[in-house]
């Protein structure tokens, strides 16, 4: 027979879902290769990002070129800083990634998205406030399918009176 809960047994419940492990103050061990390095796959839109962290002096690499010459806009790099920002880490972590797929705005996301999981594997105690500012979580808004009979995905056709 099911044993009847009260507030109390389910309080674990109500940390914002977290595990129970994590409730107890256990921690998942960090998950390290043999080279330092922690591995995370990031994905946003149609781009993937595959990211490697390890300690170092903050050195961006993406698909072998500075991360300045790859992303030209300061709003890209901006966000791909924010993970780091917001756990403050900043020229803590070398970062080597390669990226396909999607176009530069996706590319930041997901390479976002990596770094994010990377730090999550690298040191499991950054995970809430990496959860808090919503960078572990996949954004999977993605362009609308054209439609037939339709100019776009939802534009019609100009309308001709005569």
């Amino acid at each position: 027979m099911a044993e009847t809960k009260t507030l109390e047994d389910l309080k674990d419940l109500a940390q914002g879902g977290e595990t129970a492990a994590a409730a107890e103050g256990t921690l998942p061990e960090p998950k390290i290769d043999a080279q330092g390095r922690s591995y995370a796959t990031g994905r946003r839109k149609n781009a993937i990002a595959r990211v490697w962290i390890k300690p170092g002096s903050g050195k961006v690499t993406v698909n072998g070129r500075e991360f300045e010459d790859y992303f030209g806009r300061p709003v890209l790099r901006m966000v791909i800083n924010q993970p780091f920002t917001v756990t403050d880490r900043k020229d803590q972590f070398d970062v080597v990634c390669t990226v396909n797929g999607g176009g530069l705005s996706g590319q930041a996301g997901a390479v976002r998205h990596g770094i994010s999981r990377a730090l999550t594997a690298f040191e499991p105690a950054l995970r809430p406030s990496l959860k808090a500012g919503g960078f572990l979580t996949r954004d999977s808004r993605a362009v609308e399918r054209k439609k037939y009979g339709r100019a776009k995905a939802r534009r019609s056709f100009q309308f001709s009176k005569r």
